[in-house]
C-alpha cells in the first residue's frame, strides 16, 4: 500500500512538471512568434516609408534641384533602412533617416509653391500617417519582447529555458531619442 501511495506521489509529480513544462514551452513559443510577427510589422512599415521617399525626392527636387547633398543623405538613409536585419541595426538606420526628412522638410519649407503643391501636401500626409503606424509597431514590438525575455528570466524557467533554444530578444531602442520623439515635423 504504502508503495502505491509513493508511486502516485512520484506519477502526479510527474504530470504536474510535465505540464508545467508544456505550458511553458508553449507559451514561449507563442510569445517568440508575437515577437517575429511584429518585427515583421515594423520592417512592412519602413518599406512602406521607403517606398514613399523616391516620390517626395522628386517633388522637392522639381523646386529645390540645387539641394542635392539633402538629397544624396535621403537617398542614403533610404537604402539603409530597407538593409535593416535587427532592432540594432534599424535604430541605427531611425536615426538617420529622422534626420535626413527632417533635412528635406526644412528645405521644402523654403519653397512656398511646393508647399502648396497637392501632390506635395499628400505625400506628407502618408508620410506622417506611416511614421505613427512605426511608432505603434515598434511599441507593439518591444511589448512581446518585454514578456518574452520576462518569461525566459522568471525562476524555475531560466533553469531550463535556454537548454530549449530560447534567448532573450533586443529591444527596438533608438539610440538618439529626441529624433524620433516626433514624426518629422510637415506642417508649413
Amino acid at each position: 500500500m504504502e508503495i502505491l501511495i509513493v508511486v502516485g506521489v512520484i506519477v502526479l509529480l510527474v504530470i504536474i512538471i510535465g505540464g508545467y513544462l508544456w505550458a511553458t514551452y508553449n507559451g514561449l513559443v507563442t510569445l517568440n512568434v508575437r515577437v517575429d510577427e511584429a518585427w515583421s510589422d515594423i520592417t512592412v512599415q519602413l518599406k512602406r516609408r521607403a517606398d514613399l521617399i523616391p516620390n517626395l525626392i522628386e517633388a522637392v527636387k522639381g523646386y529645390a534641384a540645387h539641394e542635392s547633398q539633402v538629397f544624396e543623405n535621403v537617398t542614403k538613409a533610404r537604402a539603409e533602412t530597407l538593409a535593416v536585419s535587427s532592432p540594432a541595426d534599424a535604430a541605427v538606420a531611425e536615426n538617420h533617416m529622422q534626420s535626413a526628412l527632417k533635412s528635406i522638410f526644412a528645405v521644402a519649407e523654403a519653397y512656398p509653391q511646393l508647399q502648396a503643391s497637392q501632390n506635395f501636401l499628400q505625400l506628407q500626409g502618408e508620410l506622417v500617417d506611416t511614421e505613427d503606424k512605426i511608432q505603434a509597431s515598434r511599441r507593439f514590438y518591444n511589448g512581446g519582447v518585454r514578456e518574452l525575455n520576462t518569461k525566459i528570466k522568471v525562476f524555475p524557467n531560466t533553469l531550463f529555458v535556454r537548454g530549449l533554444g530560447f534567448t532573450e530578444r533586443e529591444f527596438f531602442e533608438v539610440t538618439d531619442a529626441a529624433s524620433i520623439a516626433e514624426p518629422p515635423r510637415v506642417q508649413f
